[in-house]
C-alpha cells in the first residue's frame, strides 16, 4: 500500500477505532478468570465477554459497592476497574486503580491492571512504565509483554510492537491472543493481506475465542468480502450479539466506497504533482 494511502487509511479509517482495537488488544492478553477473580467479591453469572450493555452495567455496579466498601482490596479494584473499561468509563476505572497501587504497590497483579486503565486512558508512555514495573526478568509474563505491544502500536511505533508480539510468541507459541494483536497491528498500518495471515491462524488455535474471530471478520470485511465477513462475525455468538456485531461491522466499513476512491487517488500523477502546490 502506497505511503499517503496508509496515512489516509489510518487517520480517516482507524482513528475512531484506535482506541477500541487497544481495548480489544489488552483484553485480549489475559483470560476470563485473569479478568474477574471471583473470590469475596461478587460472583459473575456469565462471562463477562457474553453478557449483554445491561448485564454489564449491572456487574458494574456490584462491584462498585463491593469496593466502595474496600477500596484498598486488589481483587476487588482490579475487578471493578475492568467492568468500568468494558462499560467504557476509562477515567474512572483510571482513578479507581490509581488508589488500588497506591494501596498495594509491589502487587504485580495491580500494576498490570494499572498499567492496562492507563492505556486505555490513552496514558501511553506511563503505562509502558507501569506495565515494565510489573514484569519480572526472571519469569517474564507473555501476557504483559503482549500487552506493550498493544500500547506500542497505539504509539504509532510499529517494528517495536511487532516484535514484542513475537518475544511474546517465543515463550507462548500460537498463542491466539498474541497473533490477534499482531495481526490487528498491521491492520493499523493498511496491510490487510498480512493481518489476514496472522488472524486466521489465530482463530485456528483450539483456544481462540470469540474476539479473535470479530477481528477477523473485521479485517476481512475491510477487504470487501462481506459476506464471508458477516458469516465469521456471527458464528458461536446468540442470534443478540452476532447482530449487534454485524451492525459493528456495517458501520466500519460504511466507508468502503471512500477507501477505493483513495487508492485509486493514490494511482494518479496528480499524487505526485501535489507537493507543487501550496
Amino acid at each position: 500500500m502506497p505511503a499517503s494511502l496508509t496515512t489516509a487509511f489510518t487517520n480517516r479509517i482507524l482513528q475512531g477505532a484506535a482506541a477500541s482495537l487497544l481495548v480489544l488488544a489488552l483484553a485480549g492478553c489475559s483470560t476470563t478468570k485473569d479478568r474477574m477473580t471471583t473470590g469475596s467479591v461478587p460472583k459473575l453469572t456469565k462471562p463477562v465477554e457474553e453478557m449483554d450493555a445491561t448485564e454489564l452495567r449491572s456487574a458494574t455496579d456490584r462491584l462498585g459497592q463491593a469496593y466502595e466498601k474496600n477500596p484498598r482490596d486488589p481483587v476487588t479494584g482490579v475487578n471493578y476497574a475492568n467492568l468500568l473499561r468494558m462499560n467504557g468509563r476509562d477515567t474512572q476505572a483510571l482513578a479507581v486503580m490509581q488508589q488500588v497501587a497506591i494501596a498495594n504497590p509491589a502487587d504485580r497483579n495491580v500494576l498490570a491492571a494499572y498499567g492496562k486503565a492507563q492505556a486505555a486512558a490513552g496514558q501511553f508512555q506511563q503505562a509502558l512504565d507501569t506495565i515494565g514495573r510489573a514484569q519480572t526478568p526472571d519469569r517474564p509474563d507473555w501476557k504483559l509483554i503482549s500487552a506493550q505491544g498493544a500500547i506500542l502500536d497505539q504509539m504509532g511505533r510499529a517494528s517495536d510492537a511487532r516484535q514484542r508480539y513475537r518475544d511474546a510468541l517465543d515463550i507462548q507459541p500460537n498463542e491466539p491472543s498474541i497473533l490477534s494483536n499482531l495481526g490487528m497491528s498491521y491492520v493499523l498500518t493498511g496491510d490487510l493481506r498480512t493481518a489476514e495471515t496472522y488472524l486466521r491462524s489465530a482463530a485456528s488455535q483450539p483456544t481462540a475465542d470469540s474476539r479473535v474471530r470479530q477481528n477477523l471478520a473485521l479485517v476481512v470485511g475491510l477487504q470487501g468480502r462481506f459476506p464471508e465477513a458477516e458469516q465469521i462475525a456471527r458464528r458461536e455468538l446468540s442470534p443478540q450479539q452476532a447482530d449487534a456485531n454485524v451492525a459493528y461491522l456495517r458501520g466500519m466499513l460504511s466507508q468502503q466506497n471512500s477507501w477505493q476512491k483513495l487508492a485509486a487517488k493514490d494511482k494518479t500523477p496528480q499524487a505526485a504533482g501535489d507537493s507543487n502546490t501550496n
